[in-house]
């Protein structure tokens, strides 16, 4: 499940967006905008309680569009049903952990984990995951993507962690599949770039 959801979610979406720490009504906002703007996947860290009223604000404002939004930064296994309370259709962690794994799957909630390492794809690998967040990937760069594609063809990969509209294009001809990007959505002419990266994809 975890796969075919992200085969579909992901196609012809170069681009994201992850709304870390901001109200319900800013995140709404930047959501609006990356939407606007052809971007169909939004993320919302919950990374404490106090997110949680903006994850529900901005997955009641995706369903008016008939859009999916997930959940960041669960890393823990008690997070699964406050998440899944508030509307995510899909979680995203900053590293892989087998009992979340297990815990999304067992749920049916796509799931998608961080890694840096070789190791760590040959482990998510193991657990049936095909589609992985590279992070931090401004601190692994876009020469960690195009090597990792090497030995690991069949891995798609979400870049997240640090990323700006410029880096976007080195890392997608690297092969990433989405470059997930935050506050680029509060700057105009960055909307006016990113919608037309969208309508190209």
């Amino acid at each position: 499940m975890t796969t075919a959801y992200f085969d579909i979610a992901f196609d012809r979406q170069p681009l994201m967006g992850v709304f870390r720490n901001l109200s319900a009504t800013a995140a709404v906002a930047r959501a609006e905008r990356a939407w606007d703007a052809g971007v169909r996947n939004v993320e919302i860290p919950v990374q404490s309680t106090d997110a949680l009223p903006t994850l529900r604000a901005v997955v009641a404002a995706g369903r008016e569009r008939g859009l999916d939004v997930g959940a960041g930064t669960v890393v823990d296994v008690d997070q699964f049903a406050e998440v899944s309370a508030a509307g995510a259709a899909y979680t995203v962690s900053p590293g892989l952990d087998a009992d979340i794994v297990r815990a999304a799957l067992e749920r049916g909630i796509p799931h998608l984990p961080g890694v840096a390492t070789p190791s760590e794809i040959l482990t998510a690998r193991r657990l049936g995951l095909r589609w992985l967040k590279a992070f931090p990937a401004s601190v692994l760069g876009a020469d960690w993507i195009r090597a990792m594609r090497g030995p690991f063809p069949d891995v798609r990969f979400v870049a997240t962690g640090g990323m700006v509209l410029d880096a976007a294009p080195a890392f997608l001809a690297a092969g990433v599949g989405t470059v997930a990007l935050g506050d680029a959505f509060d700057d105009d002419e960055a909307c006016e770039r990113i919608a037309t990266m969208m309508r190209d994809a």
